[in-house]
């Protein structure tokens, strides 16, 4: 079976929050699509074991935000590999409040959605959420998985729907690469420089693997 197909799929780069006992959460996601017209519903697609994934049942709401390409990469890897249980991801991000849920300002606009229905899969809970208020910042590009794989050179974590099908692509390209073994960040070059820092997570040259 030829698994590489899945990596035609298109895919956007999202950012989902919500609240824990008024703390902002998120996470990033990028398996997110409209169901329906009218209601307009979102379905959003979340692993079980994330720590969004719970305050999202237990709010029973969350917002996306829709990144940019012009969207700073460190959001990605704050929301994107690190976990709410311990870390504060909302400290220093430019966000706002709107229809009491938190939104990124960085990042081409928002919508917010009530829970209307889950569906439990082996890994993630799908979310069904009814539109209930939505905005666009400005006329930013809205920022592809595909954009984030082959631009940024970003790779997904190992709770995103899309990582298996990732790792399978990497391994199938040429050339000398050196992968961030955080966030997955692929550098190319003959050597990580000693001072080089991972522009989406942040880490030295140290925790860079040869693939």
């Amino acid at each position: 079976m030829n698994n590489n197909i899945i990596t035609k799929l298109s895919y956007g780069v999202y950012i989902v929050t919500t609240w824990s006992e008024g703390r902002p959460v998120g996470c990033v996601a990028n398996s997110i699509m409209q169901v329906t017209a009218e209601p307009a519903t979102f379905a959003v697609s979340i692993n079980r074991d994330n720590f969004t994934n719970a305050c999202i049942k237990d709010i029973k709401k969350f917002a996306i935000s829709v990144l940019a390409e012009s969207s700073d990469p460190k959001l990605i890897g704050t929301f994107g590999f690190k976990s709410s249980r311990v870390v504060d991801k909302f400290d220093g991000v430019d966000y706002s409040v709107q229809s009491r849920l938190p939104v990124l300002n960085d990042s081409c606009g928002y919508i917010v959605c009530d829970v209307i229905d889950t569906m439990e899969t082996d890994t993630h809970t799908v979310f069904l959420g009814k539109l209930v208020a939505a905005d666009s910042f400005g006329s930013k590009t809205p920022m592809t998985y595909d954009y984030y794989h082959k631009v940024i050179k970003g790779g997904a974590p190992k709770t995103a729907p899309t990582y298996v099908a990732e790792e399978q692509t990497e391994k199938t390209q040429g050339g000398k690469k050196y992968r961030c073994t955080i966030c997955g960040y692929v550098y190319e070059g003959d050597e990580v420089p000693d001072d080089y820092m991972c522009p989406i997570c942040g880490v030295g040259k140290d925790l860079f693997e040869e693939i």
